[in-house]
């Protein structure tokens, strides 16, 4: 398994964002659900090695992430898509792509070739030497994923990736999201369902820091059939069902699959 984490909790504050999480996670697609303040960002950070849990045990593809040497092992394994990315807005499209290739430790010799195929991967050849300033909300998001995957890593994390992309994009993103799974295990924040059915092997979804749901996309969609549950589609209604279960037990996490 390249994730495996176990009772993983993580305080902020007064507020326990993540609490208790147990789950596994191989090569493919995974789909992270939740209402906003369920503990996806908390738990994506965690697992790029940005935030430290409070308690529980974290293995990042064999690896310690509590363990500086092999947490700087992960980082070069590790592909990150934040909320919110920083950038310089006087960088092109290549030089931000070209830092960030640089950062986690790429032979300098492999940079320019790996930097071209992330950005042609994403859809930017055309605008390779454009400021960043110059681009669309879209574009900017286009450039961070390109970034994530610069150094073809073992596990990438994508936190809200399609945020600011049109339909075609997001087409075109769900795409490359299969493509990365099939080599590597890929963990993404969503607010979109049906990005997730589109492109996702499998579904965690969690509520008020703890693990709800986990199980296939079919399984999920499941859990929706025969319910007044709300949704346009049946994986939303699903996804409404479990909402509204894991409420009535008090997110107990016995509802969730082990």
């Amino acid at each position: 398994m390249n994730v495996e984490i176990t009772d993983l909790t993580r305080r902020l504050g007064r507020t326990q964002a993540v609490a208790g999480v147990t789950l596994a996670a191989g090569p493919g697609v995974v789909g992270l659900l939740g209402p906003n303040g369920a503990g996806k960002t908390s738990l994506l950070r965690m697992l790029a090695t940005v935030l430290p849990p409070s308690s529980g045990r974290i293995r990042l593809l064999g690896l310690d992430p509590g363990d500086h040497r092999e947490r700087r092992r992960i980082r070069r394994r590790l592909g990150y898509l934040p909320q919110h990315l920083g950038y310089y807005p006087g960088f092109t499209v290549v030089e931000f792509v070209e830092y960030f290739a640089l950062l986690k430790e790429m032979p300098a010799a492999a940079v320019p070739r790996a930097v071209a195929a992330a950005v042609e991967r994403v859809g930017l050849g055309g605008q390779a030497r454009a400021k960043l300033r110059t681009l669309s909300g879209g574009m900017l998001r286009r450039v961070g994923i390109a970034q994530a995957i610069v150094n073809e890593p073992d596990l990438i994390l994508l936190d809200e990736p399609t945020a600011g992309l049109d339909p075609e994009q997001r087409v075109s993103f769900r795409a490359l999201l299969r493509d990365l799974g099939g080599t590597g295990t890929v963990i993404v924040s969503t607010h979109l369902v049906e990005d997730v059915g589109a492109a996702c092997t499998d579904v965690a979804l969690l509520r008020q820091g703890k693990l709800v749901f986990r199980g296939t996309p079919g399984e999920l969609t499941a859990r929706g059939e025969g319910t007044d549950a709300a949704g346009d589609a049946p994986l939303e209604r699903g996804y409404s069902a479990v909402l509204a279960s894991a409420v009535q037990a008090g997110t107990d996490p016995a509802q969730a699959r082990p």
